[in-house]
């Protein structure tokens, strides 16, 4: 038997494991500092997950950033690294569980196909179950509850991009303002500072840069340095505008 393929990049690792998780779940990419931020829709448990082609400690400081710093802060219920089936880093794995960071092997899709005549799960363990009690049995072992004391802040919408590149173009708070800003100006053919006011954006960046006068006073109209944000949220930029009655000022979206 031939050796299957592995996983080429961490983003392909990423795409497969997100290929994989069961209904009920939501994968936000490059969410609130990790590559994958899980959510349970049932009640919003979430599971950040960052992915490494090897089980080292770079993932292992990622996935459990922010633990002892402060006992307020946002953080995810638990916590995750990401690494291709068949990762035996002698002691890495028990420094994991005494960190609370749970070990996801995700084998290659391909792999499984040519491998076994029946489909076994794509990764292990299985994400856990809405029993807390079952956290600590059977192939749900080895999930750690960090109980924060806020989950994450997720976006309005979930994001349009693939997990786990080197450059990620996460879909922030910001941007989906920022999106809204350039969908009234795109219907309307220019924005005021009062339009800025009602994004939460402050001006002074756009209208000194990224923004031309137009043709009247306080109006500004796209310019050469305007960020094409369509182009880079495609999904997510229809989304907003398809909502666009429900956040546009009344006189705009009249």
């Amino acid at each position: 038997m031939t050796k299957g393929p592995d996983f080429k990049t961490e983003a392909d690792l990423c795409a497969a494991f997100v290929a994989a998780i069961p209904a009920g779940w939501t994968a936000y990419a490059e969410t609130a500092g990790f590559d994958i931020l899980l959510v349970r829709g049932v009640d919003g448990m979430q599971i950040g997950v960052e992915a490494k082609l090897k089980l080292n400690a770079e993932v292992l400081v990622q996935a459990s950033k922010e633990w002892h710093h402060d006992a307020t802060a946002e953080g995810p219920d638990f916590r995750a690294a990401l690494v291709p089936a068949g990762q035996h880093v002698k002691g890495m794995a028990d420094i994991c569980a005494k960190l609370g960071v749970t070990v996801i092997s995700m084998t290659h899709p391909q792999r499984i196909q040519e491998r076994y005549g029946w489909r076994p799960p794509a990764f292990r363990p299985d994400l856990p179950n809405k029993k807390l009690s079952a956290y600590w049995s059977g192939e749900e072992r080895g999930w750690y509850d960090w109980c924060p004391a806020k989950r994450c802040t997720l976006p309005e919408y979930v994001p349009d991009i693939g997990a786990g590149h080197s450059a990620p173009v996460a879909l922030t708070d910001w941007k989906i303002r920022a999106i809204k800003l350039l969908i009234m100006m795109e219907r309307r053919g220019f924005v005021t500072k009062a339009d800025f006011k009602h994004v939460g954006i402050d001006p002074s960046r756009w209208t000194r840069h990224w923004l031309d006068h137009g043709a009247e006073r306080g109006r500004f109209v796209r310019g050469p340095y305007t960020p094409n944000l369509k182009a880079q949220h495609p999904t997510n930029w229809a989304q907003i505008e398809a909502d666009f009655a429900k956040w546009a000022p009344a006189e705009v979206a009249a």
